[in-house]
């Protein structure tokens, strides 16, 4: 009995993981990969539904066995597309003219396209920094403008397409 409730536990798990990454893959443009993801969570799925509902009625337990598998794939399916890092990002830095200048210099050098716009705050005229990159690039961009120990204000959103722009090709 304990096989069966393991077999469950973890094929849901798996199960869910993909579905997360083929919606991910999807949303992101990946349709091929999403498709293929579909498949196996689908075979997947169809191989685990019959363990579950054979003897549900006797042994309500597998209910629950494939909830908690359900919940676990949510947060291992978001942790390994977190860890995939797939697709695009924009990344938004507000800081003053001075600063911005100097830190789209740094991050050039670094080999990250920037474009600067001249913006106005509150008190004084700033710099918008937008930058276009993988989202895989994430961590390491973050990391280099903390380097700097420019005070900026960051906004980081996903993004589904871009059309040119430097260092981003697929």
């Amino acid at each position: 009995m304990l096989m069966i409730y393991l077999f469950i536990f973890f094929a849901k798990i798996i199960e869910v993981s993909f579905m997360t990454l083929r919606v991910v893959f999807i949303t992101k443009g990946e349709k091929v990969y999403g498709s293929i993801i579909g498949f196996f969570e689908v075979a997947i799925w169809l191989g685990l539904i019959g363990s579950v509902l054979d003897g549900i009625q006797d042994d309500p337990l597998r209910m629950i066995v494939y909830s908690l598998g359900f919940a676990c794939g949510n947060y291992v399916g978001s942790f390994i597309e977190e860890k995939l890092a797939v697709g695009l990002m924009t990344i938004n830095i507000i800081a003053t003219e001075e600063n911005g200048k100097k830190l789209a210099n740094i991050l050039r050098n670094k080999k990250i396209g920037v474009t600067v716009v001249d913006a106005e705050g509150i008190e004084k005229s700033r710099n918008l920094l937008i930058i276009h990159a993988k989202r895989r690039r994430k961590g390491e961009i973050l990391k280099l403008i903390d380097d700097t120990n420019i005070p900026t204000v960051i906004s980081v959103n996903d993004t589904k397409v871009i059309y040119g722009g430097y260092g981003i090709r697929k």
